[in-house]
């Protein structure tokens, strides 16, 4: 990442059981690793997983939260234990104004009816990979969301993603990899540490693509508004 150009990584953690590695590499590159620990709707909760996260948020320097948030997609999803355990995430958040990155598919409804009942963190909050649709766009916006833009989204199938992100102000623009998984096309993801899977250093290259689309002017101020200030 480093001889790619990349200053800055933000790791996000989804479960107590990484959430340990996440810590680790944060000790070990400081200067370059922002950590995030959060309980992706994925996992299932451990007895202890509020203590084990308020642990890990206490103990490391520069921690953010996420990722977490609600999912319909997956099979047997059980959208009430979802909601109350990201509604717990969002106070925590919250109280703290942390950087709180957020997964959601399936579920833009419920998530913004959440997100417009409570109080939100000053700084905002991240919309990880945004899927949703253009129309949503004003309003999350107003709510005080950044949109991340994966590389993903640049295969051809996935251009009404684009026409969404095209509605995103710049002011409320980011890019992610969600490295490994995510894989973007051939096009951009040359990097030769990618073979056949999405290595964090393909950032450069989708910033590179995109930016034939959609305004990045603002990408880098717009990451050390919300990550670093």
């Amino acid at each position: 990442m480093l001889e790619a150009g990349i200053t800055h990584c933000v790791v996000n953690g989804t479960s107590p059981s990484d959430w340990p590695h996440v810590a680790h590499l944060a000790q070990k590159y400081p200067d370059f690793i922002i950590p995030s620990f959060g309980l992706h709707p994925w996992q299932k909760p451990t007895e202890h997983w509020l203590d084990d996260l308020l642990h890990y948020l206490d103990t490391t320097p520069h921690a953010c939260l996420g990722e977490c948030g609600l999912d319909r997609w997956i099979k047997d999803y059980d959208l009430d234990q979802q909601k109350e355990i990201f509604t717990t995430q969002l106070e925590i958040a919250t109280e703290r104004n942390l950087p709180l990155s957020i997964h959601c598919l399936k579920a833009w409804g419920t998530l913004i009816d959440i997100l417009a009942s409570h109080t939100l963190p000053e700084r905002g909050f991240l919309l990880h990979s945004y899927g949703g649709s253009v129309e949503l766009v004003p309003r999350l916006a107003e709510l005080g969301a950044y949109f991340s833009f994966s590389g993903y989204f640049l295969h051809s199938r996935k251009s009404k993603v684009i026409e969404a992100f095209q509605a995103v102000p710049a002011e409320r623009l980011l890019l992610e990899t969600d490295a490994p998984d995510m894989l973007p096309p051939d096009h951009a993801s040359s990097h030769p540490l990618a073979e056949g899977v999405n290595h964090p250093a393909n950032l450069s290259l989708i910033a590179e693509t995109i930016s034939k689309e959609i305004d990045t002017s603002l990408i880098e101020s717009n990451f050390h508004q919300f990550f670093i200030h």
